[in-house]
């Protein structure tokens, strides 16, 4: 398959700056986190559990595996929260988010994973953009959250999940009052993330969580997530 070759490179530094030659895409435009699971720092994160029996940890499999494994108790949490609080909304400035993830039983069990506020009951949280499934459904909502009784806008059932089977979810807000959201790669829809609902007043982090929707453990594995904040 043929190839375009740029030798002398390719970048979006802007003109007429002091990386204006820069040979490779400027890393300054975003505020970048990727993590693809190859480990995992426990320092790195603030975890609630409810039960002393719930881990968190790597998993084998092909990609880099994040698995969160909940104790046989009803409404077990496992949360995880990347700490410190390392993201806020600019109502002007763009953003996205992609990831994608697993559980092992799509009905019985409470899913978030998103960028949300620093809480200890994360499921309910007050600020945030964020995917979360709800026990008792196998729907997958999209949540942009500026206050959980005034300011929050909800799509629902933006994809359906199934037992033990990775989906992907994305979002990207536009700097310009709307998130646009896809599934698997297909954009799907958009939603009103205009000031009412923008939680653009605090600092937020990636936040991952599990919780059981009866007596049986729960595992929540997370091949990666991303998230990329315009400066």
């Amino acid at each position: 398959m043929p190839t375009t070759n740029f030798p002398d490179g390719v970048t979006n530094a802007a003109l007429n700056s002091a990386l204006t030659d820069l040979i490779q895409e400027d890393p300054t435009k975003c505020h970048t986190y990727m993590n693809d699971f190859d480990q995992f720092i426990a320092a790195d994160w603030v975890v609630t559990e409810t039960q002393a029996g719930a881990t968190q940890g790597l998993t084998a499999g092909d990609g880099g595996l994040l698995a969160l494994v909940n104790s046989a108790a009803d409404d077990d949490l496992n949360s995880i929260q990347k700490t410190p609080a390392a993201f806020a909304f600019n109502a002007a400035k763009r953003a996205w988010f992609s990831t994608r993830f697993k559980v092992s039983d799509a009905t019985q069990s409470d899913v978030q994973v998103g960028i949300v506020i620093v809480d200890t009951t994360p499921l309910d949280a007050t600020d945030g953009i964020y995917f979360q499934k709800d026990d008792g459904s196998t729907n997958l909502d999209l949540y942009v959250r500026k206050n959980a009784t005034t300011g929050s806008n909800k799509k629902s059932a933006i994809a359906t999940m199934a037992n033990d089977t990775f989906i992907t979810a994305q979002w990207y807000y536009d700097g310009n009052g709307r998130v646009w959201y896809g599934v698997n790669g297909v954009l799907v829809g958009s939603m009103d993330a205009s000031s009412t609902y923008l939680p653009d007043a605090t600092n937020l982090t990636v936040s991952i969580s599990v919780q059981n929707g009866d007596g049986n453990a729960r595992t929540l594995t997370v091949d990666y997530v991303f998230a990329a904040f315009e400066r």
